[in-house]
């Protein structure tokens, strides 16, 4: 079974920018803020989260740099 096959995901792989950094990006965001909502805040999701949102923002500098 590939990605494409599931889903929520194969409609997001398919509407997406054709960019599979960015559509991964978009697939974690919703698993890591679940993620925080069951383990609970703590150093290690609050890390977690600042470096999703760093890396999130770095990466569409970086594209609309090099396009």
């Amino acid at each position: 079974m590939n990605l494409r096959g599931l889903p929520v995901v194969g409609d997001l792989l398919e509407a997406g920018a054709e960019d599979r950094v960015f559509d991964v990006l978009l697939l974690v965001g919703p698993l890591l803020i679940l993620f925080i909502a069951v383990v609970g805040r703590s150093v290690l999701t609050s890390g977690g989260a600042i470096i999703y949102i760093l890396f999130f923002i770095l990466y569409i500098i970086y594209r609309g740099t090099h396009q």
